[in-house]
């Protein structure tokens, strides 16, 4: 049966709706929750990496046990995106030239879109025909939100009854129907965690060469595999080809603010001559200092594939609930639709109120419809948790 919340799940709901209001096209966070009377006790909502913040911790309180460090740190003013660069080249497999750090995907994804993508038509105003960007949907909101008004925005939609997966034939044939000037292909996609392997996506690039940009975002790469396959190293193969990476959810630090991006020197020196000299604080340039260190990157490796061990057998409990019906995913969470006619955020209220868990909800997701919740993996412990909590939930 599907859910029916009490009275005061019901002013919650009303609470809750009005910090989304605020958020726009993004979850409220905790903070904004906790000013709305909820405690959340664990975030399924936003997406990290819970062992590698953990490693994290235990680097920083050993680095900074003398106060005097951490005195400097906050005192003096990191260093410029390019001496920054420098610090990313071990982990990017690339030159400096080609990096260009972020304050966040977020901020990198604005960037590249409203500086890099367009820019023909706002340089010649005679054109009459306008640039256009083709999107996959459902996926991350800002690769449509941060278009600029003069460049269209061709969707290509992914559907349920192939679980979302991007099928690279109808993606060719609508790139030579629409003839974009940019491409975008998330790997793995954000909320259904599709993903094309490295061999798919070399052979699409190669096909998309002629292209004007191509941008391939690797936000959740280091879940995909064991190993890890990014196509960054081909921008010196493919001059049209970024590639934007997240440092948030694979080393779970989303509270720093952190991201980079792997692109032609032409375009890295662009987007530096626009601004982002002092983009990144000192707390991100600490981290990008443990990048380069052996003993971290090490032991990193353990937490990542501990994170990938556990998504999978999170999967496979999911899987048996019924009620629901779970993606396969390569990215670290999971996009879950209810079939009992429970609404999604009937049951994000109940899961919030009676457990203190926090999932996401996907009505604001173009190219979604229906009742859909995105739900993040975590430790083994609280995906059990977890797991508990929405059998509970369901069976009301």
């Amino acid at each position: 049966m599907p859910i029916r919340l009490t009275p005061r799940e019901k002013q919650i709901a009303k609470k809750l709706a009005d910090s989304k209001n605020i958020s726009g096209s993004h979850s409220p966070s905790p903070a904004m929750l906790e000013k709305a009377g909820v405690t959340i006790q664990h975030d399924f909502c936003y997406l990290s990496n819970p062992y590698a913040t953990e490693l994290f911790l235990k680097y920083f309180k050993k680095d900074f046990r003398d106060a005097g460090k951490l005195h400097t740190l906050i005192e003096h003013y990191p260093s410029q995106n390019r001496a920054l660069a420098e610090k990313l080249t071990k982990v990017a497999g690339i030159s400096a030239e080609h990096i260009f750090v972020g304050n966040g995907a977020s901020e990198i994804i604005q960037a590249v879109l409203q500086n890099l993508v367009g820019v023909k038509l706002l340089q010649s105003r005679r054109s009459l025909t306008p640039t256009k960007i083709l999107v996959p949907v459902p996926t991350f909101s800002p690769y449509l939100e941060f278009v600029p008004k003069e460049v269209r925005v061709v969707k290509l939609q992914l559907h349920q009854k192939n679980s979302f997966r991007l099928n690279l034939n109808k993606l060719l044939a609508e790139v030579i129907k629409e003839k974009p000037d940019t491409v975008v292909i998330i790997n793995p996609n954000n909320p259904d965690g599709g993903y094309l392997d490295a061999s798919e996506l070399q052979r699409l690039l190669y096909t998309l060469r002629k292209v004007e940009t191509v941008i391939v975002d690797e936000s959740f790469i280091h879940f995909a595999t064991r190993r890890i396959e990014s196509v960054g190293r081909l921008v010196e193969k493919y001059s049209n080809l970024i590639v934007v990476k997240s440092l948030s959810k694979d080393f779970g630090i989303a509270g720093l603010r952190l991201g980079y991006a792997v692109m032609s020197e032409k375009r890295v020196s662009a987007l530096l001559e626009r601004g982002y000299l002092w983009n990144v604080s000192g707390f991100g340039e600490y981290f990008l200092g443990l990048l380069s260190r052996k003993d971290f990157l090490k032991s990193y490796e353990m937490a990542r594939l501990t994170a990938i061990r556990e998504r999978d057998a999170f999967f496979r409990e999911l899987s048996g609930i019924n009620g629901i019906k779970v993606y396969p995913s390569k990215a670290n969470m999971f996009l879950i639709k209810l079939l009992d006619g429970t609404k999604a955020s009937d049951l994000m209220v109940r899961l919030l109120v009676r457990h203190g868990i926090y999932v996401r909800t996907c009505y604001d997701k173009v190219g979604l419809t229906g009742e859909f919740i995105r739900v993040a993996s975590r430790t083994a412990g609280e995906n059990e948790k977890f797991i508990q909590a929405l059998k509970e939930a369901l069976s009301f």
